[in-house]
């Protein structure tokens, strides 16, 4: 099981003093989130990707290369890798890249966005999200796994006699999440494939990401990559802690009434209620985190969100201590107890290698 941190890299004024982080001030904090975050034992940091105001994180692969010079375990990730309005062969290119320079230390989470301008931006329509997150992926995947690609389809000009450079690390490409928060169209897709389903439930109840979850495993299973039990499922999460729960909530509530991803909205007690957010003590934090597996099985990533709406960098690195000190060696040991041992582990880049060399022997 890992635990990890993303973030959506928003530029959101702090409500208790007014001040706006630059842009500078936050593509650091980012840096010093993900060193925090592999200090304390964490496993992932990922970011998220936009090209719009109110967000800074466009280029998501040169912040982590960044990332990865300073760091020596954790997986680098992102939140969001645009699928749709990104050209599959720049995909290939600056993620196999980003493996040679980090050592294997990489992985993705494909998805379409939740910003619909960015598709005239860059030349696509919208209203062709779902069969634009298809055919790149489909192209995607042979850039990695072939050395030459004759390729032609409905989106994008034809491929003759094309090599995708560098090449994937060891002739293993990067593990691919597909993530979603609407479409059951993208859990078929990630099951069809063998990829990993990561499902950002951040924002609606669980109910609905547990239907999309199981949609996913059903399919997983149906396509012969393994038991539905053993589909490779990620879940996002929030939190915000103090020792005393009470404390947390008077800290938190200005943060989100005035976040525009909250604002206007729900209570923060309703919001609470009705998605993953926990706002309160550690021991708030635990419990919920372990009520996950009740609906969405045993799964292999959680990630949290904890630098949004305005929060101070050293706010952010308090919640990180707090989680290291008090809630990740709690996770750790209680999400290990009654898991089945045919589960697997997310695929890692040394486990895909042991796993390519072992098929390789046995074609041979």
């Amino acid at each position: 099981m890992e635990f990890g941190v993303f973030s959506v890299g928003d530029l959101t004024p702090d409500p208790t003093t007014g001040i706006t982080q630059s842009e500078h001030e936050r593509i650091m904090a980012h840096v010093a989130i993900a060193r925090k975050a592999e200090e304390i034992g964490m496993d992932v940091f990922a970011t998220g990707e936009h090209h719009n105001p109110p967000f800074f994180p466009s280029s998501p692969t040169t912040t982590l290369a960044h990332i990865a010079a300073l760091t020596e375990r954790i997986t680098l990730s992102t939140a969001t890798t645009l699928i749709t309005t990104n050209d599959p062969v720049k995909i290939a290119e600056d993620y196999a890249t980003l493996q040679h320079l980090s050592d294997g230390r990489v992985d993705l989470v494909m998805g379409r966005g939740n910003t619909g301008p960015v598709y005239p931006w860059f030349g696509k329509d919208i209203r062709q999200g779902i069969p634009l997150a298809f055919e790149n992926y489909a192209l995607l995947r042979r850039l990695w796994s072939e050395d030459v690609v004759d390729w032609e389809g409905q989106f994008r000009t034809p491929l003759r006699g094309f090599t995708s450079t560098p090449r994937p690390l060891d002739g293993v490409a990067p593990f691919v999440w597909h993530g979603s928060i609407r479409s059951p169209e993208i859990a078929h897709q990630a099951a069809s494939y063998g990829d990993g389903f990561f499902a950002n439930n951040i924002f609606w109840p669980k109910e609905h990401f547990a239907r999309l979850i199981s949609i996913y495993r059903e399919r997983y299973e149906h396509f012969g990559h393994g038991g539905a039990h053993q589909a490779i499922v990620g879940l996002g999460g929030q939190f915000f802690m103090r020792k005393n729960s009470q404390d947390a909530i008077d800290e938190f509530r200005p943060y989100f009434d005035h976040a525009p991803v909250y604002g206007g909205g729900p209570s923060l007690e309703d919001f609470m209620s009705q998605t993953p957010l926990t706002v309160g003590s550690p021991q708030e934090v635990i419990d919920r985190t372990l009520a996950f597996r009740s609906w969405a099985g045993d799964y292999q990533r959680q990630l949290y969100l904890i630098d949004h709406a305005g929060l101070p960098l050293k706010t952010v690195l308090e919640q990180l201590d707090l989680f290291g000190e008090e809630v990740l060696p709690v996770l750790r040991r209680e999400f290990a107890i009654g898991r089945p041992a045919d589960v697997p582990e997310t695929p890692r880049h040394p486990r895909q290698q042991a796993r390519a060399d072992a098929s390789a022997e046995v074609a041979a």
